[in-house]
């Protein structure tokens, strides 16, 4: 065989393994062919990781993309807050408080009250001490007036656990005023106290006891027990030269009667004589009634 056909030969043979070697090799994309491969993790990634970069729930596109996770357990409704049934209502007629259920809810109690403050932190501190010492809860009714000069002591009454009620803003006759003036008066005392502790109060009680279908009508729109009282301590007519706490005492002792809504005032006598009153009222058999568990609603 001559050389020339040698050469020849040699070279078809480099040429036939070139063309094995570029076959087995895959295409390489031109820069106008876009790839679909998805990119892949970066090394050490955890699953919750790429998790994390998934788009919102509600995104129809990132539901649908493969290898997506399953959507987040959503958060569990929290139960309704169950409210504690009434044991007592209002008689309309004579104010008394009287159980609902006469065969479960004991029947000789009294409904605590004070009127016209929040007045002096000392004196108020002294009539929460004696309170809590005798487990009784009371309400408050307060003027719109004074508890705007003493806002802290509206917070004070209700971090104790007492009940704040409305006494109009101004301690004004209501059944003498206009509906426009009536609105006012109940109106911006539940405001204020709204503001003031987070809730509006849920007992009314007008100044002097003095109130009209006007007053009444205001107060069952704002969603309040409209109340005067059936024994008064007749604190309000001593002075601070005639007071005399053991007169408080008997005057409430001389009404008594089961369901007794009794009426005080933030008066420095009516603070001397309320743990004698209180005890006076326990060695009787007598209990107090919680506010909350008066029936509001009408």
């Amino acid at each position: 065989m001559n050389k020339k056909l040698l050469c020849g030969l040699a070279a078809l043979l480099l040429m036939a393994a070139a063309a094995c070697q570029n076959e087995s090799k895959p295409p390489v994309p031109s820069a106008a062919e876009p790839t679909n491969a998805a990119p892949a993790p970066n090394a050490g990634s955890s699953a919750k990781e790429t998790e994390q970069v998934q788009p919102a729930q509600g995104n129809g596109a990132a539901d649908n993309k493969a290898g997506s996770t399953a959507a987040a357990t959503p958060a569990p409704t929290p139960a309704p807050i169950q409210q504690a049934k009434p044991l007592y209502r209002m008689n309309p007629k004579s104010y008394d408080i009287v159980p609902i259920d006469s065969a479960a809810t004991e029947k000789k109690v009294v409904l605590l009250t004070f009127d016209d403050g929040p007045k002096d932190k000392d004196m108020l501190e002294s009539m929460l001490n004696t309170l809590d010492k005798h487990h009784a809860k009371a309400i408050f009714f307060v003027n719109g007036y004074r508890a705007k000069q003493k806002p802290e002591l509206l917070k004070l009454i209700h971090d104790r656990g007492q009940t704040i009620g409305n006494h109009s803003w101004d301690h004004i006759d209501l059944k003498k005023e206009s509906k426009e003036k009536v609105n006012q008066q109940i109106g911006d005392v539940q405001q204020l106290v709204k503001d003031t502790i987070g809730t509006a109060p849920k007992f009314f009680r007008p100044p002097f006891g003095s109130g009209s279908d006007e007053v009444r009508a205001k107060a069952l729109e704002e969603q309040m027990l409209f109340m005067t009282w059936s024994n008064g301590s007749k604190d309000w007519e001593m002075t601070s030269k005639s007071n005399n706490p053991d007169q408080v005492v008997a005057n409430v002792l001389e009404q008594l009667r089961p369901g007794s809504n009794i009426l005080m005032h933030e008066l420095a006598w009516t603070d001397k004589a309320l743990d004698k009153l209180l005890t006076e009222l326990e060695q009787k058999q007598y209990g107090f009634v919680d506010p909350a568990s008066i029936e509001v609603a009408p």
